[in-house]
């Protein structure tokens, strides 16, 4: 792997703007400050947020009862899937090469999103708004992605549910090699993200908006953080062309997490797909209009669907992307 220089200069300015909000009430509670700084106090509730190993902590107590469950299962899950590594290089790879060999297939289609966002949608946004994009990484799990855009030049923010250092938030210390100051990491929920308003340039459901259990909620939590003329995305969520589709979709992955791990894995009532219809409706409640961008997967993905149909099978899902410009 070519070796690439810490890069130096722009994100760390524009991330010590960001002003922050406090997740109970809503009041603000200032700017971001350095990870080791203090815990951070609303005045107006007396809620704290305190920043914990790098990671600030801004998920409420009473959501994390709501959510522990979930992050237990799906932390098991993921180890048993053998993500993660002790080793710097597994990280500074993705999503290009996956060196452990366990998900090749999936960080291909990882890595086939993020270079056509890269190539075909940052350079239109940069030109709307500015070079450096401050840019909020909903979903971001290892910070493979915030780590990318960081060597850009960009000023990721990571947010997550997850934090250990395997699969989660923590896991991002492997990029210290290759930053000079490492990006911002918050564990929260995507309904009640501790940023005031219209602050980012682009905000990114990195293969996260089908965790949603209210698309409209989570939706709108994404378009409030977005500046004006700023850009919300949905990507490698699974689309299926009807409800029908979906649902049997679900039905199947129940009894195979079923038999393989010994439960089912839905304790959190994840909406787990889009649909036109259900993307319709969201246009409708915000009126927003989505551009759909279709990389390309390769032949055997595009093949799938006339395969499916030959077997009888349900139909199955398709990775596209989804752009929404943000009018304020």
């Amino acid at each position: 792997m070519t070796q690439q220089a810490p890069f130096k200069g722009g994100p760390v300015e524009q991330v010590a703007g960001i002003r922050l909000r406090c997740p109970r009430c809503g009041s603000s509670i200032g700017n971001l400050p350095d990870e080791d700084a203090a815990p951070l106090v609303c005045l107006n509730c007396r809620s704290s947020l305190a920043c914990e190993h790098g990671i600030w902590k801004a998920l409420l107590p009473e959501r994390w009862s709501h959510y522990s469950r979930f992050v237990e299962d799906y932390e098991f899950i993921r180890a048993s899937e053998g993500r993660g590594s002790a080793n710097d290089n597994y990280y500074l790879a993705l999503p290009y090469r996956d060196l452990s060999g366990h998900l090749s297939s999936q960080w291909f289609m990882r890595a086939r999103t993020f270079r056509y966002i890269e190539r075909k949608i940052l350079p239109r946004i940069t030109t709307l708004t500015r070079n450096n994009l401050r840019i909020l990484d909903l979903g971001a799990g290892n910070g493979w992605m915030s780590y990318r855009l960081a060597s850009q030049g960009h000023a990721p923010v990571a947010v997550d549910l997850l934090t250990n250092d395997q699969d989660g938030l923590g896991a991002a210390e492997h990029y210290k090699k290759r930053l000079t100051s490492l990006f911002p990491r918050f564990q929260v929920e995507l309904d009640n993200l501790p940023f005031a308003d219209s602050q980012f340039d682009l905000v990114v459901f990195n293969s996260s908006f089908h965790y949603s259990e209210n698309y409209e909620k989570t939706l709108a939590e994404a378009l409030r953080c977005t500046r004006g003329n700023g850009t919300v995305l949905i990507a490698d969520t699974p689309w299926y062309c009807d409800e029908r589709s979906g649902q049997l979709m679900l039905e199947e992955r129940r009894v195979s997490f079923t038999r393989r791990y010994g439960f089912p894995s839905d304790e959190l009532r994840s909406l787990e797909y889009v649909t036109d219809k259900r993307l319709e409706d969201l246009e409708k409640r915000f009126g927003i209009q989505w551009q759909k961008h279709e990389p390309y997967y390769g032949i055997r993905w595009q093949m799938r669907p006339l395969l499916a149909k030959l077997r009888h099978a349900r139909k199955p899902s398709r990775f596209r992307i989804y752009a929404a410009k943000v009018i304020k």
